[in-house]
């Protein structure tokens, strides 16, 4: 983790050196340049010579944190509390400050020396082979896909699955698909599942993920969000009775996918009524007694290993996709490589993922097999040295990425919005010019799924990743490289004054499935991030120097934000919930990158909101939206802010949008009766490329007058609007408008005309719940068009 350290070093260093809020002494200034010097030579050698910092890395990151330590410290000493501080006071202060950067200069200069003597030692030899790798390492420009599951070597499993779907059988059924970790068993469910037939012959599927750690309220609160849109009636029965009601006579499919007790079919069999209607349940688990205690009276269905042909046939796929012929110098080493994987898909799709990151030449691939012999020179942990082999080859600036998507529970969705701007906060993402830390950000993830290390679960409208997971096995693989480099911590049934005991010089930690409600008793001032999934937390305690702190889950009342809460000055990500009126004192934390606040009313933003010049995300979740107003007075314009929403009743003034002038996705709200919305300036938003603008009473006859987009505007959702027609005309001439989405909308006409030059890259198209009867259109089919819901 040395890399990553080192580029938030860096972050850390220009923040301290132009801030605004104190002053710097020429004394100060110079150690701190001076260490910045070694920062960078430092990280330059990482990046220059991976292979030759194994030796160092230990000694980079543990001086790095010592040196972010330090600085971080004082700066909030700085802002704080200095007006409690006599002048002799803050002199002895900052004198202990300088010795203490003068000895993180020691240990720096200490191994800059070993580096140079490195460096005088390489002998570069510009080797064609090696021009070859640098060409190939980032070429592949494949986008991952959900729903698009390799099915090598499975389709007869999959004729077997669907035969059994559709069988004759009229009683309610369950089928287990048993076999080893990573052996393909959620893949041929989910091809099963999403099938044509299978999803025609169905009336309703449900698909839930079980845990190793699971809770039947959880089980059973997923189920129904699956059947949310069959429940019609409001009453006051039992989440249980309304899945019961909801499934009674109708011919459902129910996936439950990674059982590991017998408990849980238990606990949620009386779910699902047997209406002797074909009906089936699926599940996948690794364990024999699971399979045999669900169905007694039929075998389940075995997943076999992988045949050396199978094998080589899914690695071919997954390296050179549907190409004919493979280079004859490499296929007999690939099909080498093929065998060695043991069967295993997982550790086929892993190895293949790493083949692809390296040059397509018989010495890169000689080394790759000469690893992945001596990995499965032992059949206990086999997969687990594959799975190290991909991390070891990890660029360092991916490294630390891969190991934090590891910190949310098990088959946790990781919505890939929230995981970016995590990554940024954290300080692992690298700036370069001319692209934002967003962007930056999305690289890193699409370059981890390309080695098939992360997982698309599902993509939005308009193509991009939506959100990702873990394989179980890679996550395992994450838990034990996050304790070997003292990355993360993953709490798990110890309570707090055990892991209190248990941390020393932690940097981050993860709670989830444990019972771990209070932190009141944790004072730490190490701890940068704080990933919290559970639902219950009964008081908070002190992190001086926290970066991250995630607790959205957990119903926040007002007298468990301490005062002190508001005072934690490097605080870049907040996501939490809050039921009262959102304090003022907000504003003090000026670091502040992303806010995110779940509300259950609407609720008044504290004009102070203006007064926090690095917030990068606003975003208010839950059912409601938040008041933003004009401010009177504002020092500076939010020039980083990107995301806003949802917002209600928002004035879309000059002025106003004139404080955010860079916003690149806008959600605003109306409610009935709402004054003059001023549209017609959304068009001075330059950087705008996704806004959603929603009637609360779409039933009024009140249409988006005077509305003007910007030419960057890629997605619009208009909701509850309509009864003006002549704005149609605006959508269609956008340049690069993909995802249109009408919803609860009303045409004055009910017809809509469109011309062959309209919407020259729509690629999602959705009208939904209105009153459209004709559609003239001539778009041409390469538009990709998808029409997906048409109601009246």
């Amino acid at each position: 983790m040395a890399y990553s350290t080192l580029v938030s070093l860096e972050r850390t260093i220009d923040q301290f050196l132009n801030h605004n809020q104190f002053s710097i002494s020429p004394h100060e200034k110079k150690h701190i340049i001076s260490l910045d010097k070694y920062v960078i030579t430092l990280r330059a050698f990482l990046e220059d010579f991976p292979e030759k910092a194994k030796s160092l890395e230990a000694r980079m990151r543990n001086v790095a944190m010592e040196a972010e330590d330090v600085i971080e410290l004082y700066m909030m000493e700085k802002i704080h509390y200095n007006i409690r501080y006599t002048h002799w006071i803050a002199e002895l202060r900052r004198i202990k400050f300088i010795f203490q950067l003068r000895r993180i200069e020691n240990q720096m200069d200490s191994i800059a020396g070993v580096v140079v003597e490195i460096k005088n030692s390489i002998i570069t030899i510009k080797d064609a082979e090696l021009d070859d790798s640098v060409g190939t390492s980032s070429s592949s420009s494949q986008g991952a896909e959900a729903g698009k599951i390799d099915m090598v070597g499975l389709n007869e499993d999959l004729l077997e699955i669907k035969a059994w779907l559709c069988g004759d059988s009229r009683q309610l059924q369950i089928l287990p698909i048993t076999g080893m970790g990573g052996i393909g068993k959620t893949t041929l469910a989910r091809n099963a599942y999403d099938d044509p037939l299978i999803m025609e012959h169905f009336q309703i599927r449900v698909w839930v993920t079980i845990t190793q750690d699971y809770s039947e309220e959880r089980i059973l609160s997923n189920i129904f969000d699956s059947l949310k849109e069959f429940n019609r009636e409001r009453d006051d029965r039992s989440m249980a009775e309304k899945v019961y009601k909801i499934l009674v006579g109708r011919r459902f499919l129910i996936v439950m996918d990674d059982m590991w007790s017998t408990k849980v079919l238990n606990d949620v069999k009386k779910l699902f009524p047997d209406d002797n209607n074909g009906s089936r349940i699926l599940l996948t688990t690794r364990l024999v007694d699971v399979a045999a205690y669900a169905n007694s009276s039929t075998p389940s269905h075995k997943m076999r290993l992988m045949d050396p042909c199978q094998s080589w046939n899914l690695l071919r796929e997954k390296v050179f996709g549907h190409q004919d012929s493979v280079p004859r110098e490499l296929e007999a080493i690939g099909r080498e490589i093929a065998r060695s994987c043991g069967g295993l898909p997982l550790a086929t799709v892993v190895v293949a993922g790493l083949l692809s990151s390296v040059s397509k030449t018989p010495t890169s691939w000689e080394e790759i097999a000469k690893n992945v012999r001596s990995s499965l020179a032992t059949t206990d942990g086999r997969v687990q040295k594959i799975l190290s082999l991909s991390y070891i080859h990890l660029p360092h600036h991916l490294r630390a990425c891969f190991l934090h998507v590891g910190g949310f529970p098990e088959d946790h969705e990781i919505k890939v919005e929230n995981l970016k701007r995590l990554w940024i906060a954290e300080g692992f993402v690298k700036p370069v010019a001319s692209k934002s830390f967003e962007d930056r950000a999305e690289e890193y993830l699409e370059d981890l799924i390309r080695r098939s290390l992360v997982i698309v679960s599902n993509n939005k409208s308009n193509g991009k990743i939506k959100s990702c997971r873990l394989h179980d096995l890679v996550r395992d693989l994450c838990i034990k490289k996050s304790q070997e480099e003292k990355f993360l911590v993953h709490v798990k049934g110890r309570r707090a004054l055990e892991l209190m005991k248990s941390m020393k010089d932690e940097r981050r930690i993860s709670v989830s499935s444990s019972k771990l409600d209070s932190f009141a008793h944790i004072f730490s001032t190490t701890i940068r991030t704080i990933m919290y999934f559970e639902y219950k937390l009964e008081s908070f305690g002190s992190f001086r120097l926290l970066r991250v702190l995630d607790v959205l889950r957990v119903g926040f009342l007002p007298r468990l934000v301490p005062d002190q809460f508001f005072e934690l000055f490097h605080l870049r990500y907040i996501a939490f919930s809050y039921d009262d009126k959102i304090p003022r004192a907000i504003s003090n934390l000026q670091s502040l990158q992303t806010l995110i606040i779940r509300t259950g009313g609407y609720r008044n933003l504290p004009d102070e909101i203006w007064n926090m010049p690095q917030l990068r995300h606003l975003i208010i979740l839950g059912y409601s939206s938040c008041y933003l107003t004009h401010p009177n007075s504002a020092p500076f314009a939010l020039n980083n802010l990107q995301t806003l929403g949802k917002v209600r009743d928002l004035d879309c003034s000059l002025s106003l949008l004139h404080m955010i002038p860079n916003l690149r996705k806008l959600s605003i709200s109306y409610s009935w009766g709402s004054g003059e919305s001023l549209f017609h300036n959304l068009v001075h938003l330059h950087q705008l490329e996704n806004l959603k603008l929603e009637k609360e009473s779409y039933r009024c006859k009140s249409g988006v007058h005077d509305l003007l987009l910007p030419t960057s505007l890629k997605k619009l959702a208009l909701i509850g609007w309509g009864f003006h027609d002549p704005y149609l005309k605006i959508f269609g001439p956008l340049p690069n408008l993909q995802v249109l989405k009408l919803r609860k909308f009303n045409f004055v006409q009910q017809e809509w005309v469109t011309s062959d030059t309209d919407f020259p890259k729509l690629r999602f198209l959705l009208i939904d719940r209105s009153d459209l009867k004709q559609w003239n259109s001539e778009i041409s089919v390469k538009s990709q068009i998808v029409w997906e819901k048409y109601r009246r």
